[in-house]
């Protein structure tokens, strides 16, 4: 229990040996660093503190410290260290005094040996520190400090220290000017997830948008993550939690803290993925249902499925326009387009429409495909105003195109049960010299046959068998019909 109590202690007492601080910045609190009781003394045999030094393996620095850093190790450099960890200056005075000493190469190895285990990672600080200020930290030390910096934040999350220390160690880099960056963000929740510890994940993003820590972005290249907040849903969606996704974000908004716009349009992904889940698990059940296996939905079933389908749009319609609010007007059309998915997903043609016209006007164009796929919706529910408008694109179509969209119209109203308005389209394909497939031929002819058994209306149904055997797509038939009031069979050739 001593050595856990040990594992992160507050370097205040040490800093206020010296009479300056970090460049007059004022910390709230000093590094919480790694710092083990057991403090092996300093050897004073150049072999043995080489040997010494080479010990340490607290963090992953094997592509920074090679076995030629052995010859790099002058005397001055020992001297350094000796006089660091005496703490009876201020490290920059030490390395001031000592500057035309060290090359480059050795400064940067008194930054890795501060940061090893056992050491005072308090003073790799100020090392870094008086590094940045002479202007000596070039592409090389500014790796090796970030490499530094995500061992020591490894460490604190492995073995257990509060989400605040971790919080409190960027705030203190921070503060001697090495900016977090996206890349130390990701690993931290990373870890947080890896380790099942998904709550202190959730915890620690919270804590990085109230502190308001500022972190750069450079390292996010896929540029989609969207930083913490956007990164943390990232990973929760690309879990398969969908929901929790959305609410995390919402949350966060709704608390009145300030998510990076990209978060936004992650949880609309999430939206999109979620309702496509729903509309998988709705057909598998009413599967089960027409197998008899389950029993029908009853009245109260629908409406806990259309007010939980009915609640993810409005999450999806309220991050949108947050979207809308806080980011640039060039995410309009991303944003359109994932209201397009959103309404696609659920059925709701009418809504669909309306966000392909939307991504016109912002100026992008949506792809054919899913012109098609909203007629489909819209003649599922025999959107007639709708229908019309979609169709006019086809009048300037080609022949395939044309096909391919009045087969998506067919199979819509096939979906919908509009047997008659399927009909028509299969006559007005024909007529157009289009050949709708086998498949959608003998669905409509199945449907109309059934609804002659229910309402003995046969006009239609001789009207498409006349025109698809004009066609020489069926053989001529012979269809009979009983009037059971008048015990009368009606048999005729078509």
């Amino acid at each position: 229990m001593a050595s856990a109590q040990s594992l992160t202690q507050c370097f205040a007492v040490k800093r206020y040996r010296f009479s300056g601080g970090f460049s007059g910045k004022s910390c709230s609190r000093v590094c919480n660093v790694i710092y083990k009781e057991k403090n092996p003394s300093f050897v004073v045999a150049k072999s043995g503190k080489v040997r010494e030094f080479r010990l340490f393996k607290s963090v992953q620095l094997d592509q920074f410290v090679t076995s030629d850093d052995e010859d790099e190790m002058g005397e001055s450099f020992f001297e350094a260290i000796e006089e660091l960890e005496r703490m009876r200056r201020e490290p920059s005075d030490v390395l001031e005094e000592m500057n035309d000493r060290l090359s480059a190469r050795e400064l940067q190895l008194v930054l890795v040996y501060f940061s090893q285990e056992g050491r005072d990672s308090w003073c790799a600080l100020e090392v870094f520190e008086w590094l940045r200020r002479e202007n000596r930290v070039d592409k090389e030390t500014m790796e090796l400090m970030v490499s530094i910096m995500c061992g020591w934040l490894k460490r604190l999350i492995e073995e257990g220290n509060d989400v605040a220390d971790v919080i409190d160690l960027l705030v203190d880099v921070d503060c001697v000017g090495l900016k977090p960056s996206f890349s130390m963000m990701e690993k931290v929740i990373s870890l947080y997830w890896e380790m099942g510890e998904k709550e202190n994940a959730v915890l620690f993003v919270k804590e990085v948008l109230k502190r308001g820590i500022v972190y750069s972005e450079e390292d996010d290249r896929d540029g989609h993550k969207g930083g913490p907040t956007g990164y943390l849903a990232w990973k929760m969606t690309a879990d398969g939690n969908y929901r929790d996704s959305v609410k995390f974000v919402i949350q966060l908004r709704e608390s009145g803290l300030k998510p990076e716009v990209y978060s936004y349009l992650i949880a609309m992904t999430a939206v999109v993925k979620e309702l496509n889940e729903l509309g998988k698990a709705l057909r598998k059940l009413k599967a089960f249902t027409r197998a008899g296996l389950v029993a029908e939905f009853d009245s109260e079933d629908v409406g806990l499925i259309e007010k939980y389908q009915s609640d993810l749009l409005a999450d999806g319609v309220q991050l949108s326009n947050w979207v809308i609010q806080e980011g640039s007007s060039t995410l309009c059309g991303v944003v359109h387009e994932r209201l397009l998915a959103m309404y696609i997903c659920s059925g709701r043609g009418l809504e669909a429409e309306r966000q392909l016209w939307e991504m016109k006007l912002v100026g992008k164009e949506p792809d054919g495909d899913l012109y098609d796929i909203v007629l489909a919706i819209c003649a599922s529910r025999k959107e007639t105003s709708a229908i019309a408008r979609l169709l006019t694109r086809t009048e300037v179509s080609s022949s395939l195109s044309k096909k391919k969209s009045l087969s998506w119209l067919l199979r819509g109203y096939i979906k919908g049960g509009h047997f008659n308005d399927a009909a028509e389209t299969v006559i007005k394909m024909l007529d157009l010299g289009l050949f709708p497939d086998y498949l959608d031929r003998a669905a409509v002819l199945h449907g109309l046959r059934k609804r002659i058994q229910q309402s003995g209306t046969v006009d239609t149904y001789l009207k498409l068998c006349k025109r698809l055997s004009d066609a020489n797509l069926i053989e001529s038939c012979l269809l009979y019909l009983y009037i059971k009031k008048h015990k009368l069979w009606i048999i005729r050739t078509v």
